[in-house]
């Protein structure tokens, strides 16, 4: 700690130990001993570590549970706004991805599908509905239309694997999409099925990817828990 620094020393032990859960130093499930226990460690007042540990517990990488103590939960997952599919992103960050399929079908394609891939209304769409979980704990429910006949998609597969790695093996070249982010409340369905409570924050993201000829290749709709995952964005000043 830099006690000359005008950065707050809770501030401090909080940015401390939030990187410390993000590079793995202090493993899911890990406890980090009472306040007054981590205050005499660390030389800090009891208030001052209560300030950083709440303020890490408000940011869901720390958990109060009674009895046990102060205990690290899974890091919130941040993901850069490229062309990567949540599968290789969450094992890139070492958090484990699996898949639950919840739908695998074809169905006649709304308007809004059918203005997003190019096609018809009412052209038959493959549909792939998901839920994507990180160490056991859902992350996420992804919706995905793809025009039928652009690849067969086994469900078995697909709990194995990312949706963009089974189009890229079929010789599928993703070339660039066109995305937009919100936000809205989690129904009483969503809560339950994303673990959160009815009315939580759940991040949104419409996507449609086109492959290297230009052409529609999928349109996703999906919906991520705002209190595991996180969106980053790198600004440029225009010259």
């Amino acid at each position: 700690m830099d006690r000359s620094s005008p950065v707050p020393l809770y501030f401090q032990l909080s940015q401390q130990l939030e990187s410390a859960i993000e590079k793995g130093r202090l493993a899911p499930g890990s406890l980090l001993g009472n306040e007054i226990e981590l205050a005499g460690r660390l030389g800090l007042s009891r208030p001052t570590v209560r300030q950083a540990i709440q303020s890490l517990v408000d940011k869901g990488l720390l958990v109060r549970r009674r009895g046990v103590g102060t205990q690290v939960v899974h890091s919130q997952v941040k993901r850069p706004l490229e062309l990567s599919s949540l599968y290789d992103d969450l094992e890139a960050a070492g958090q484990r991805p699996a898949t639950r399929v919840l739908l695998n079908t074809t169905e006649a394609a709304t308007a809004e599908v059918a203005a997003a891939l190019g096609i018809a209304e009412g052209t038959e769409v493959v549909v792939i509905e998901r839920l994507r979980l990180a160490h056991g704990e859902p992350m996420a429910h992804l919706s995905n239309r793809l025009p039928a006949g652009l690849l067969k998609l086994d469900s078995a597969e697909l709990e194995d694997t990312g949706l963009y790695r089974l189009m890229r093996a079929a010789g599928i070249t993703l070339h660039s999409a066109r995305q937009a982010v919100g936000a809205r409340s989690a129904t009483a369905d969503e809560g339950k099925q994303l673990g959160e409570p009815e009315g939580a924050p759940l991040l949104t993201m419409e996507r449609t990817t086109f492959d290297d000829t230009g052409r529609a290749v999928e349109f996703g709709s999906h919906t991520y828990r705002a209190s595991r995952y996180a969106f980053e964005f790198q600004l440029l000043v225009r010259p």
